[in-house]
C-alpha cells in the first residue's frame, strides 16, 4: 500500500480549511485517512500551518511521498530541512544549527514583507485622500464660480452707471478750458490784424488821389498846346 501525505479539505464554502492527513494513494481526497499530522489554513496572513513533527517524520521514513502542496508547507515550516539532513546522516546538534539559522532568515523575510506591505497600505491611503480632496475640491468649484459670477455683476452695472458720469465731467472740463485758450492772446497777436486793416483801407485812396490830378494837368496841358497850334495856323 502506497501512503501519501496529502490536504483533506474541511470547512464552508469559500471558507477552506485543510488537514495533512496520511492516507491511501487510491483513496478520494476527502475519503478515508490512516492518520492526522497536521492542519493548514490558507485564510490567514501568515498562512496557519501546524505539524505533528515526530508523525511527520515517521511516515516519510515508511516511505510516505508528499504532494507538492504538501512539499511545500513542510519547506515553510523547516521541517523538510531537517528531514534532508536526517537522510543525509547529520548529527542533530548540527541540524539544530541551522535549523535555528533557517529560523532567523525566516524572521527577516518576514519583516521585510511586513514592511512592504505597510507601504502599500500607506500609499494607497495617500491615493484615496487625494482623490477625497480632489473630488471636494471639484463639487466645490461651481459653487465659487456661481459666488464670484453674483458678486462680478453689481460692480459691472456700477462701472456702467459711473461712465456717463465720467463722461459728462470730461467734456464739462475741455470746454471751460477752450474758452480759457481764446482769451488768453497775446498783446502782439491782437495788433497784427488792426494793422493790416487800418493800412490798406488809406493806401489806396492817397494812390487814387495823387494819380488823378496827374491825369488830370496831363490833359489840360495838351489841350493848350492844341489850341496854341490852331491859332498859329
Amino acid at each position: 500500500m502506497a501512503v501519501k501525505l496529502r490536504l483533506r479539505r474541511m470547512g464552508k464554502k469559500k471558507r477552506p480549511f485543510y488537514r495533512i492527513v496520511a492516507a491511501d494513494s487510491r483513496a478520494p481526497r476527502d475519503g478515508r485517512f490512516i492518520e492526522l499530522v497536521g492542519t493548514y489554513d490558507p485564510l490567514t496572513k501568515p498562512h496557519n500551518v501546524e505539524m505533528k513533527e515526530d508523525r511527520v517524520f515517521h511516515w516519510l521514513k515508511n516511505g510516505a511521498q508528499p504532494t507538492r502542496t504538501v512539499k511545500n508547507l513542510l519547506q515553510g515550516t523547516g521541517l523538510w530541512l531537517k528531514w534532508d539532513m536526517m537522510k543525509n546522516g547529520a548529527e542533530e546538534a548540527n541540524i539544530a544549527e541551522e535549523f535555528g539559522k533557517w529560523q532567523l532568515v525566516k524572521a527577516e523575510k518576514e519583516k521585510r514583507s511586513e514592511a512592504k506591505e505597510a507601504q502599500k497600505k500607506s500609499k494607497k491611503a495617500q491615493e484615496k485622500a487625494k482623490q477625497a480632496e480632489e473630488e471636494e475640491k471639484a463639487e466645490a468649484a461651481p459653487a465659487v464660480q456661481a459666488e464670484t459670477a453674483e458678486e462680478a455683476e453689481p460692480v459691472k452695472e456700477e462701472s456702467v452707471a459711473a461712465a456717463p458720469e465720467t463722461a459728462e465731467a470730461e467734456t464739462a472740463s475741455e470746454t471751460e478750458a477752450e474758452p480759457a485758450l481764446e482769451v488768453e492772446a497775446t498783446p502782439e497777436q491782437e495788433a497784427e490784424p488792426e494793422a493790416e486793416v487800418e493800412t490798406k483801407p488809406e493806401a489806396e485812396p492817397e494812390a487814387k488821389a495823387e494819380t488823378e490830378p496827374e491825369a488830370e494837368e496831363s490833359g489840360e496841358a495838351g489841350n493848350q498846346e492844341e489850341e496854341k497850334k490852331e491859332k498859329s495856323e
